[in-house]
């Protein structure tokens, strides 16, 4: 019979890989419970009509990459492909944003139907942290100040900050009115999709990839001349938050972001070890986005983070996470003392919750159980065959630590054990 394979640019997530998951989930909320970033939970299926509205009609997104469908009712569904427009859905739909102000986060799948390469996939997985109702810089430096604390948990060096800002919408349309009238006078400098996005989104030619357009691009005009009075301000007032916190950054006039509803900030961490591909963690301001969606005008700045590049990143850098081995191996030979074994191992759970205990399931010989424990990296085996069932003992005998082999009636066992790894 034909193998089922799994679909492209969707991986599984190995046991020996699982641990790194873990640990950088676990840091992760660690760190949002110390800055009081509170978790939300929304659908990976939305109407199709949010990312549309959202994101925008002329982005590679919503033009190339959703993966969207008809549903038996006649609904168009699609898989997120980012969470901010959800989360902002969800703000909306549950009352999160009347006079209100919240920290959020949330982990999950995303999806997107682009070429798979290093670090980049089609179903990949976010971090992303969110504020409503916050107006002033501080909040936007306060965010990047966490994911700069995340890094530094994580152990991740050699990120590099970039930010910059947009400005508001309508300062935004003079710019692009500027880059229209400039990019069309060179329209035959421009590569295919830098001609398609010079009709529906200009500001997306500044962050092509294409090293031909290089020259083309660093000449154009600069948003920053463009700015409004507030933004320049409000940018001015991240800096020196940057500043004060010690924290090292580029200002990039080129930086924009694929998404239409960002304004004023946004930043990006990257890293030199990837090529063009450099963004691990990316974000900034959308102050309009949920007034866009039908709810209350209300401020809101966030940012992403993708665990795979993360992880990629960790392994690099010599940080692999690696899943913690067994204490303690039960080895159990023998009908009686696999029955009394299976109820003892219960036990000692119960007693020491924290403990890392393998049981020796599925039988076989002292032999070839201890292989199995040595395998395990038990630093201990609780060894229980039919004689020691007999005379209402075990054996505790260490693995890797030197020292004898000793006997502890089974009433001894949970304090003795407890002893010996430190819980008491």
């Amino acid at each position: 019979m034909e193998l089922i394979a799994p679909v492209t640019g969707m991986n599984d997530v190995l046991p020996e890989k699982a641990a790194a998951w873990q640990h950088v989930e676990r840091v992760a909320r660690q760190i949002f419970a110390a800055y009081r970033y509170t978790e939300l939970r929304v659908p990976v299926l939305e109407q199709t009509a949010l990312f549309k509205r959202a994101i925008g009609e002329f982005t590679d997104i919503v033009e190339k990459e959703m993966f969207s469908f008809e549903d038996r009712s006649g609904d168009r569904l699609t898989l997120r492909p980012e969470a901010t427009a959800g989360i902002a859905r969800a703000a909306i739909s549950n009352g999160l944003v009347h006079n209100q102000r919240h920290r959020l986060y949330m982990m999950g799948p995303m999806f997107r139907g682009e070429r798979p390469q290093k670090g980049r996939y089609r179903q990949f997985h976010q971090i992303d942290a969110e504020a409503y109702g916050y107006e002033g810089p501080d909040i936007d430096a306060e965010l990047i100040l966490l994911s700069a604390r995340l890094f530094k948990r994580l152990g991740i060096e050699g990120l590099k900050l970039e930010i910059n800002s947009l400005g508001t919408p309508e300062s935004r349309r003079v710019y692009r009115a500027a880059l229209v009238e400039y990019f069309t006078a060179h329209e035959q400098a421009l590569d295919e999709d830098s001609r398609r996005r010079l009709v529906g989104n200009p500001l997306r030619i500044l962050d092509s990839k294409n090293p031909q357009l290089a020259g083309l691009i660093a000449a154009a005009p600069q948003l920053v001349e463009y700015l409004d009075t507030e933004s320049a301000e409000h940018f001015a007032g991240l800096r020196e938050r940057l500043d004060d916190s010690g924290i090292a950054y580029t200002v990039n006039p080129r930086l924009v972001r694929g998404l239409d509803y960002y304004t004023r900030t946004v930043f990006e961490w990257i890293t030199s070890a990837w090529g063009a591909q450099n963004a691990v963690c990316s974000g900034g301001r959308y102050d309009g986005l949920v007034a866009q969606l039908g709810g209350e005008s209300i401020p809101a700045v966030g940012w992403a983070l993708g665990i795979e590049r993360v992880i990629l990143l960790m392994e690099e850098q010599g940080r692999p996470i690696v899943a913690e081995p067994p204490q303690v191996f039960f080895v159990m030979v023998g009908a009686s003392a696999q029955r009394l074994g299976f109820k003892l191992v219960e036990q000692l759970r119960d007693a020491w919750p924290e403990l890392r205990l393998e049981a020796g399931l599925g039988g076989g010989s002292f032999k070839s159980q201890f292989k199995r424990a040595d395998k395990s990296g038990a630093d201990w085996a609780i060894v229980l065959g039919e004689g020691e069932v007999e005379r209402g003992v075990v054996a505790l005998k260490p693995l890797r630590l030197g020292g004898e082999q000793a006997e502890v009636s089974i009433p001894d066992l949970s304090a003795r054990l407890g002893a010996l790894l430190g819980f008491t």
